[in-house]
């Protein structure tokens, strides 16, 4: 008789309990602005929970899709076509912010980087999957691998996106690494590499006055050290346990957008240190559970598949909660499953989705 698949139901309570946060503290975080600019205080809340619950849908179906289905050629080209198609066509809508990352679809707002670091995850792992017994022959075994990064990465970079772009370099990595490429290729690929990241970061005026705002924010405080002077304050009069659901101040119009970037900061005001080691340990789970997931799979692109997607959700919340905690430069990374930004929820439930799929069948041969 065949084995009833199971899925991780930590890792599913895990992340619903963070979309649930996400509708509750986006509408808390964005009412007011939304008023103010829009005349609409429930605006985001309406388009969270629709993408919520879209993103819940989808993920429940994703589950039962056998992840094997996607390392077949026809599916892996099929999802990296679309996502080129997408990362090509936000050069020919509308700016928005001097920024060409979104693509408008009717009602809707698509960002096609999002989109990007799943199928690279899983191009990635297919491609280690078949070539892995090779992999100390980097031209072998990575040159399809790194010309999508390039691809990827350098549209990205001119949207311009260039945290994305890091991103999505630091999660092919770690599947790299974790498909066994040598520590010396590895170690001369970060000394070539930060150089080039440090030239990209310093050479356009923006990014040099972020990262003089990261070291000096006070030396600006009403510009450029402005949102994270904010969101320092917002944390620490959040105490132990906060002033109370909808009584975050620094919302009030003083820290720019705060639904978006900077919404563990106003968790982290309206439920104080608890509220937001809540969150903290949401991910703690994730990142756990999800590398358990990979450890256990029953094939190598099931590994390195979870290993990406882990990596993905892990790195994301690392550096928002780090700019957020003024320990990074501003990155305009979002909070899986949290920040406001239908692309990004859909992508991360997604995401989700083809882990737990992964988890069920390593439940079921463990």
């Amino acid at each position: 008789m065949a084995r009833r698949l199971k899925s991780d139901q930590v890792l599913f309570l895990a992340t619903l309990l963070l979309v649930a946060v996400s509708v509750v503290m986006v509408y808390s975080a964005s009412a007011v602005w939304a008023f103010k600019r829009f005349n609409q205080p429930y605006l985001f809340l309406t388009k969270q929970a629709m993408w919520a619950a879209l993103g819940i849908a989808v993920l429940r179906v994703i589950m039962k899709i056998d992840y094997r289905h996607y390392r077949q050629p026809a599916v892996i080209w099929t999802i990296v076509g679309i996502t080129s198609v997408g990362l090509i066509a936000v050069f020919f809508s509308p700016a928005v912010k001097g920024s060409h990352r979104w693509l408008g679809l009717g009602m809707m707002g698509i960002q096609p980087s999002e989109f990007a670091k799943l199928a690279a995850i899983l191009f990635a792992a297919a491609v280690l999957e078949r070539r892995m017994h090779r992999i100390d022959e980097p031209y072998y075994a990575l040159a399809p691998i790194g010309i999508l990064a390039v691809f990827f990465m350098g549209l990205i970079y001119l949207e311009p996106d260039l945290g994305t772009a890091i991103a999505l370099l630091l999660i092919l990595s770690a599947m790299v690494f974790t498909a066994g490429l040598g520590y010396r290729y590895l170690i001369g690929l970060a000394l070539c590499g930060i150089p080039v990241v440090l030239s990209l970061a310093m050479g356009a005026a923006y990014r040099r006055r972020r990262l003089l705002s990261f070291l000096y924010p006070r030396e600006d405080a009403q510009s450029t050290g402005y949102q994270v002077i904010q969101s320092i304050i917002a944390v620490a009069t959040g105490g132990l346990t906060g002033k109370g659901f909808m009584a975050s101040e620094q919302k009030l119009l003083f820290l720019p957008e705060p639904h978006t970037d900077f919404i563990y900061a106003v968790i982290s005001e309206e439920f104080g240190l608890i509220g937001a080691t809540v969150i903290l340990a949401c991910f703690l789970v994730i990142a756990s559970r999800g590398m358990r997931v990979a450890l256990r799979a029953p094939d190598s692109f099931g590994a390195l598949a979870a290993t990406g997607l882990t990596t993905m959700f892990a790195l994301q919340a690392l550096v928002n909660i780090s700019v957020v905690l003024g320990m990074m430069p501003t990155k305009g990374i979002p909070l899986p499953f949290v920040s406001a930004g239908g692309s990004s929820l859909l992508v991360s439930l997604v995401g989700m989705g083809i882990l737990l799929n992964v988890s069920q069948h390593a439940s079921a041969t463990g």
